[in-house]
């Protein structure tokens, strides 16, 4: 685990993995707005072959309204990304960034609330998978 997200390793394939993580997301409150394949883009923008990498942007409508009433330029950290990656040992992470760690570089106390509510859920999501 980084300093700025949490994992696990999924036991299944690429696709299990994002189904699985999009399913318990959802069953938590957020939504996947965003899904960039990098292995994909990279291929076709620059000839570069490497193991599969998907990030999702992930968002809790609630959250998210709450967060930029408190904070307008939070919207830069939004949505919440989630990763999913073959890594050299050909296993399957699933990572989710830390809420507390984005809020962290704002000088904003007041956020200190919704990470307590977000990061809860989405540890009960990645643990769920």
């Amino acid at each position: 685990m980084s300093d700025y997200g949490m994992r696990t390793i999924f036991d299944g394939d690429m696709a299990a993995a994002e189904i699985a993580i999009t399913e318990a997301l959802k069953g938590v409150g957020f939504g996947i707005l965003t899904r960039i394949d990098v292995a994909e883009t990279l291929k076709k923008k620059i000839e570069v072959e490497r193991a599969p990498y998907v990030i999702l942007g992930a968002c809790n409508p609630k959250l998210a309204n709450n967060a930029l009433n408190l904070e307008p330029e939070l919207g830069l950290m939004l949505p919440c990304n989630v990763i999913i990656y073959q890594n050299d040992n050909d296993e399957i992470v699933v990572s989710i960034i830390d809420p507390q760690a984005m809020v962290g570089m704002i000088d904003n106390p007041k956020l200190d609330c919704l990470v307590k509510d977000a990061r809860p859920l989405l540890e009960q999501a990645l643990n769920s998978i």
